[in-house]
C-alpha cells in the first residue's frame, strides 16, 4: 500500500491524454481571462501599455491580446497546438524577463505561465485534441496505420 502511494504505476495513454486535456482547458481558460481583461479595457490601456518591442503601446497591447485570446482559444481545443504556444511562450518570456526584469516580485505569474507553456509544448496536446483528430483523419485517408 505504502509503495503504491509513493511509486504509482504510470497512467495509461487515455488517462494521460485526459489529464493533458484538463491541463489545457484550465491553463488556457485562465490565460484567456487575462486577454479578455485587456480586450475589455483596451481604451484605458493602449496609451501606456508596456512596449518592450518598441512598436508602440497600442501594437504591443494588440499583440498580447492576440496571444492571450486567440492563441489560448486554439490551445484549449488543441488546434495548431505547438504553433500557437510559440507566441504565448514569447509573450510570457517578454513579460517576465523584460517587463519584470526577471524578478519574482510581480513577475511570478508570467514565469509560471511561461514554464507551463514550455512543458505543454514538450508533451504535446494528447489524444483529445483537434490536432490529434486531424492526424487520425489524414492517416485514415492516406491508408497509414497510426502508432
Amino acid at each position: 500500500m505504502f509503495k503504491k502511494a509513493l511509486f504509482p504505476a504510470l497512467p495509461s495513454a487515455t488517462l494521460l491524454s485526459a489529464l493533458l486535456l484538463i491541463a489545457r482547458v484550465f491553463i488556457g481558460v485562465m490565460f484567456l481571462l487575462h486577454g479578455m481583461q485587456k480586450w475589455l479595457y483596451y481604451g484605458e490601456l493602449y496609451s501606456n501599455f508596456p512596449d518592450p518591442l518598441h512598436i508602440g503601446s497600442a501594437w504591443s497591447l494588440i499583440l498580447i491580446i492576440i496571444a492571450e485570446l486567440v492563441c489560448s482559444a486554439f490551445f484549449i481545443f488543441g488546434f495548431l497546438y505547438r504553433l500557437v504556444l510559440l507566441p504565448m511562450i514569447f509573450a510570457m518570456g517578454m513579460a517576465f524577463f523584460v517587463i519584470h526584469d526577471g524578478s519574482l516580485d510581480g513577475g511570478e505569474l508570467s514565469l509560471v505561465y511561461m514554464m507551463s507553456f514550455v512543458f505543454m509544448y514538450i508533451v504535446g496536446p494528447g489524444r483529445f485534441s483537434i490536432d490529434a483528430w486531424l492526424k487520425r483523419r489524414i492517416e485514415a485517408d492516406m491508408g497509414v496505420k497510426s502508432e
